[in-house]
């Protein structure tokens, strides 16, 4: 397990992470507040009428916590997360009658295909192994119709791009492209894929086509703007 990793399972960060470590961290990478990032997943994820949503990589589970009170009075947000400390953190502080969590990989998530209205993932697929496998596995469970919204890292397709992703490897992060997951999420079949920069992190929303929906011949890449 590379250092990155050990640190997000650490019993330590998941006491201090939604209250210090997120908001610092997460400014001086995107410049973005937390308010500004909440604002961004509620309408990103149409929560207004999204009846079951999965928010993976949930950490201490603040973040699902305010999303399930966003959801219809019927709605429910499952939280998943790999850390244990994490998890007993979001149990403690964060459940409530909408929200809920469970331990598990997101590249195996243990769901059934399509069962989910909203799927999110808000910076945590840098530190995941295999990212790519855990971004087909949120289109997979993601329903017809249903929206996806990730946060994630960026890099420049240019030299200090290069320095960026060398610099972040040697602690397990990963620095990625823009095309990346635009690309892939076309090639998944999603459509409305919007992608804004700011600064180191890249905010992605995408939609899966309804039931009968053709799937477009071409797809754009991405809106692609950028901050």
């Amino acid at each position: 397990m590379n250092l990155a990793r050990r640190t997000m399972n650490a019993p330590a960060l998941a006491a201090v992470y939604e209250r210090v470590w997120r908001p610092t961290v997460f400014y001086l990478a995107s410049g973005r507040s937390n308010a500004a990032d909440r604002r961004f997943a509620v309408e990103a994820l149409h929560l207004h009428s999204a009846r079951r949503v999965l928010d993976i990589a949930c950490g201490p589970g603040n973040f699902t916590r305010y999303l399930s009170e966003q959801v219809p009075a019927d709605g429910y947000v499952t939280g998943i997360d790999f850390s244990p400390p994490m998890l007993a953190r979001a149990l403690a502080d964060n459940s409530g009658p909408r929200a809920g969590y469970v331990r598990g990989d997101a590249r195996f998530l243990p769901f059934p295909d399509g069962t989910f209205d909203a799927v999110c993932c808000f910076g945590a697929l840098y530190l995941i192994p295999d990212p790519l496998v855990a971004a087909r596995e949120m289109v997979r469970v993601l329903a017809p119709g249903g929206r996806l919204a990730v946060t994630t890292s960026y890099r420049p397709d240019n030299p200090f791009g290069e320095l960026t992703r060398r610099a972040a490897g040697l602690s397990g992060l990963r620095m990625f492209g823009g095309q990346t997951f635009p690309e892939l999420f076309a090639a998944a079949g999603l459509v409305e894929i919007d992608q804004e920069v700011h600064r180191f992190l890249q905010y992605l929303t995408a939609v899966k086509p309804a039931a009968g929906v053709p799937r477009p011949l071409d797809h754009p890449a991405a809106s692609g703007r950028g901050i």
